[in-house]
């Protein structure tokens, strides 16, 4: 399991590690060359930003490690009781709101955390995500620990440290255990973390074993007490990174070298794409919905779905895969990345270039303009793939997209984060869509738990179930009756989370059961 294999419904499953999301245009090319050679020629991606195939031959399974290590990747560390892929914001360095870029951080984490002999033998599963950005997109508060990266009174730069979050059976949103760390101290604090953890968690009870749970049964205080005593006894200096080295390694994410552009440049690229979007609907709509905005002038975000109507949401082709490598050398600085969506993002491309970009996409097959929207479903493989599941994800899905798409009301919808999980281990984080979606089993029949209210940001709340379980059939229209249902009571254009939070649950849950 520490090097990401699984036994699944059909076959083997391999994880593959992407840390903090990002890929060169070489790995992708890499990743697109294992899923032909080992796989069916695509692979998956999920919601911890990693890459799954689902299709492995066991006796191959070392030929494919070596296969990885020639491009950079490997598998370690992506399952087991250990720390596993340390997540961060997908705009990283791009977003306008950052702070500061988490990425050397996320680096200096996984470099301290993989094969640590103190934690390779946690009571459970331990996950650590780090967002610089004041808009929270790295779900900070439902991870073991969260790192939203502050400013001190002074300016000074440091990380307020959220432990207890999670998901699964019993999901919780993390505690503020320090509101501000230096960044100097950052893994001595870690370190006495897991240390209080590794100590005390629940080795006797795998339904109690996260660190959460612990945190509840101490309460917040006593737990803080804990990891600031354990952190007075560790001799920091022998753990805490020297400033030299955090130097070299944040050197590796130096800012790309942007074009400086003069006013004229900009006015003629902002004139060239106005033009691309009034020749072409199709792709007004995409730059509208896709793009997003980028720190530095003249350059945005795209985002590339890999949510096509009818599709599996979060795979991608080989074909694809090599399609957004070559958009990746070309455009956008040799960087691609992967969202805890399933989607990816190409981070730093110019305005200019983005009909370009578009067009690759389009013949690729990933150019669906719904990034945020209502058939952006993010959905765990569920029962179609996973031996843990009770139900499938992935039709359900499909199935919700096709009914939006076919109104032609998605524009009119706006977004909402739904969110689909074939089990109670939520790897479809569905306890934070707005719109939930869980499968169980009942008698050996599949049916589906709608939440509602749910949310990974800065205002982080788990969904309230709602009522009873729904067939496939029932969950289908009750989702499309509750997004019309939305449509005509919100205000102002609010979003889906607005208007539930404003009316409460009671008209949402009506608009489900109205027919059933």
């Amino acid at each position: 399991l520490m090097n990401g294999l699984y036994l699944q419904q059909h076959a083997y499953m391999l994880r593959v590690a992407i840390p903090y999301g990002v890929l060169s245009s070489r790995q992708l090319r890499g990743l697109a060359k294992v899923s032909r050679r080992f796989d069916r020629g695509y692979g998956h991606f999920t919601t911890r930003q990693n890459i799954q195939f689902n299709w492995i031959k066991l006796a191959e399974a070392p030929d494919i490690l070596d296969a990885l290590a020639d491009f950079d990747m490997h598998a370690i560390q992506t399952s087991g009781n250990c720390i596993r892929n340390v997540t961060s914001d997908e705009y990283a360095a791009a977003a306008a709101d950052e702070i500061e870029d988490p990425r050397p951080w996320c680096e200096i984490i996984r470099q301290w955390s993989t094969l640590h002999p103190e934690f390779s033998f946690l009571p459970r599963k331990f996950k650590i995500a780090v967002t610089g950005a004041q808009t929270d997109r790295a779900a900070v508060r439902v991870h073991d620990i969260g790192l939203h990266m502050r400013r001190g009174p002074s300016g000074e730069i440091g990380f307020e440290v959220i432990v207890g979050g999670g998901l699964g059976r019993t999901p919780r949103i993390g505690e503020t255990i320090k509101p501000f760390l230096p960044k100097d101290r950052l893994l001595s604090y870690l370190e006495a973390i897991l240390r209080v953890y590794n100590r005390h968690g629940r080795r006797d009870n795998l339904y109690k074993a996260r660190i959460k749970i612990l945190v509840e049964a101490l309460g917040v205080e006593a737990f803080r007490k804990e990891v600031e005593d354990e952190w007075a006894l560790i001799a920091a200096p022998a753990i805490d990174l020297p400033e030299d080295e955090r130097a070299r390694i944040a050197a590796y994410f130096e800012p790309p070298k942007f074009e400086m552009l003069s006013e004229e440049a900009l006015a003629d690229d902002e004139a060239a794409l106005a033009r691309a979007r009034s020749a072409d609907a199709a792709f007004d709509r995409w730059a509208r919905v896709n793009v997003k905005p980028h720190r530095v002038t003249g350059y945005a975000s795209v985002d590339i779905s890999l949510k096509a109507v009818g599709a599996a949401p979060g795979d991608a082709t080989a074909e694809q895969m090599e399609a957004v490598a070559d958009l990746a050398e070309r455009y956008a600085f040799d960087e691609a990345r992967v969202t805890h969506l399933q989607n990816l993002v190409l981070p730093h491309v110019r305005r200019r270039d983005l009909y370009t970009v578009y067009q690759t996409l389009a013949e690729a097959g990933i150019a669906t303009s719904n990034s945020g929207r209502a058939t952006d479903i993010v959905a765990c493989p569920g029962l179609d793939y996973c031996n843990l599941a009770n139900a499938r994800s992935i039709p359900i899905a499909q199935r919700i997209a096709e009914r939006v798409e076919a109104a032609g009301i998605e524009d009119e919808i706006g977004d909402v984060r739904i969110n689909i999980s074939g089990c109670i281990n939520a790897c479809g984080h569905h306890h934070v869509g707005h719109i939930g979606i869980l499968g169980v089993d009942k008698k050996g029949e599949e049916f589906y738990q709608v939440t509602l209210g749910g949310d990974p940001s800065n205002n982080a709340a788990i969904g309230e179930i709602v009522g009873k379980g729904l067939s496939a059939d029932e969950t289908v229209s009750s989702v499309f009756d509750l997004l019309q249902f939305y449509v005509r009571v919100r205000k102002d254009g609010e979003r889906f989370i607005d208007a539930y939070r404003r009316l409460g649950p009671e008209p949402f849950k009506e608009a489900i059961y109205a027919e059933h």
